[in-house]
């Protein structure tokens, strides 16, 4: 058996490194509801994103009085900021995308372990026990008071196709409908845990998932990856191998056929019922699920999945239930970081050394937009900046805007990138519109409504180039001013 390492990785291995940093970790012991106000005091300290006004960027906060859940504790924000993200990765938050790039290109397959060594099963609750019911073990927020209930926002959810010859891990918007019910939302053609669930129905069977809840980051990330950079078939736990250079731990479930990851906090072993679904929202009627990561209440769905619980699994010790604000920093780390490994594995088979950074910034929710950092080197690379603009595009159905911008402008920040759009730019000429093509269905202006006789079916949308790029043979126009470089300008602030 391979042999494991002494101090793995885990969420609480990165607290305790957190903690050793300032002002990125903070704790308290504040009584506080999970009914909206937990995520309501978060939206002030830390969520940043677009949150509704007024938010900011700060740390990662431990409630450990949580109401109606003395066992427990709930974690929120661990990857609110992309700073943060790059020091629990022990890298240059600049280019995470391109770190996230070759985890994918060496994946660390997981291993398997004996109960004995999984923590997550240390505590083991049967659906069949007397008083089970999920709603007083776990400490699932609601984030705003119309969600349609208490939901799971960071549950990475693990299942195999019928025959076991695939494995996959998403993260999915879950609903506590009952006591052993959660609605699941799958969105159609995204996932491959969708695939999968779509063979069980098939075969008139019950999948067997497990839904893995406070995780290393690395876990939560890597598994956000979508096609084509992680095609069907493959395990995005590779990638939190690669990242960690240790495997993912991964343990037998107690109640159904499926694995866990042998470290998280919480694990819920559950079946999705085949060929039944249910209303969203049926035990508020509120019309809204919950906020999604564009900053609006997501509607609620007429016909999520059923999932039926068999069994909870957690820690002894005050396990950790980790949450998430959908319009948050923590969205765009979540979903923009892997996006821009994927552009940037992309661009650099296709035009190899011409995109020089890709970042998905808060604006687009990490999703929607994205900024690439263009290296021209004679009159031959004109145009090549708008071909990886299209590149990006056509693989990325969820992008929705495009900025191109030159390699002195700063692509984290977006003072300098619009800058770019008001001294570098002529309308008439430098915007690309492409009319009529598939984009992600939360976009609430992607309706017939909005553009009649253009959009026809909700989910389309127009994609946008930006050219903020300076044409080529006009370099030496558009040189910025440049200042004396001082090597210990520091001392002046001592």
């Amino acid at each position: 058996m391979t042999q494991l390492p002494k101090d793995p990785y885990d969420l609480r291995k990165v607290i305790r490194e957190l903690k050793e940093l300032p002002g990125q970790y903070h704790e308290t012991n504040k009584e506080i509801s999970p009914e909206a106000e937990l995520s309501g005091v978060y939206r002030y300290i830390g969520a940043g994103g677009t949150v509704e006004r007024p938010t900011q960027e700060g740390p990662t906060m431990m409630f450990n009085n949580v109401t109606g859940f003395p066992d427990s504790r709930v974690l929120i924000g661990i990857m609110a900021s992309r700073e943060r993200v790059g020091q629990i990765f022990h890298h240059d938050y600049r280019t995470l995308g391109r770190l996230l790039k070759d985890s994918v290109e060496n994946p660390v397959h997981p291993i398997k372990v004996e109960r004995k060594d999984a923590p997550v099963q240390e505590v083991v609750h049967l659906a069949t026990d007397e008083g089970f019911d999920i709603r007083k073990i776990l400490p699932a927020p609601t984030n705003t008071e119309l969600d349609a209930g208490p939901y799971i926002t960071m549950g990475v959810v693990k299942g195999s196709s019928p025959d076991k010859s695939m494995t996959d891990v998403t993260i999915h918007r879950m609903v506590l409908e009952d006591k052993d019910t959660i609605g699941m939302y799958i969105m159609p053609g995204g996932r491959h845990i969708g695939y999968f669930q779509k063979q069980f129905e098939k075969l008139n069977k019950p999948m067997p998932i497990t839904i893995n809840i406070g995780l290393d980051p690395a876990i939560t990330i890597g598994c956000t990856f979508e096609p084509p950079t992680t095609p069907l078939g493959y395990d995005e736990l590779d990638v939190a191998g690669a990242l960690r250079n240790e495997p993912v731990q991964l343990v037998d479930g107690v109640a159904v056929d499926e694995t866990a990851i042998a470290r998280a906090e919480f694990v819920i072993e559950a079946e999705i019922l085949p060929n039944e679904t249910m209303q969203e929202d049926i035990n508020t009627n509120t019309g809204h699920a919950m906020p999604e990561f564009p900053g609006y209440n997501g509607d609620a769905n007429p016909a999520v999945n059923v999932v039926k619980v068999k069994a909870i699994t957690h820690r002894k010790d005050k396990p950790i239930m980790q949450t998430t604000i959908g319009p948050s920093e923590e969205h765009v780390s979540m979903a923009g970081i892997p996006t821009e490994a994927s552009i940037l594995e992309l661009v650099d088979k296709a035009i190899p050394g011409k995109v020089v950074n890709v970042y998905n910034p808060p604006a687009g929710g990490g999703k929607l937009m994205t900024i690439m950092q263009i290296h021209k080197e004679t009159e031959a690379d004109e145009g090549i900046q708008r071909q990886a603009a299209i590149l990006a595009l056509s693989s990325f159905k969820e992008l929705k805007t495009v900025w191109l911008v030159d390699e002195d402008v700063d692509i984290f920040d977006m003072n300098d990138v619009v800058w770019t759009m008001n001294t570098r730019f002529q309308g008439d000429k430098d915007i690309i519109v492409l009319p009529g093509m598939r984009n992600h269905p939360l976009d609430p202006s992607e309706r017939p409504e909005y553009n009649p006789g253009v959009i026809r079916f909700r989910g389309m949308s127009a994609k946008t180039i930006i050219d903020g790029t300076v044409p080529f043979d006009l370099k030496a126009e558009f040189k910025r001013a440049e200042f004396l470089k001082v090597d210990d300008w520091k001392k002046y602030l001592e």
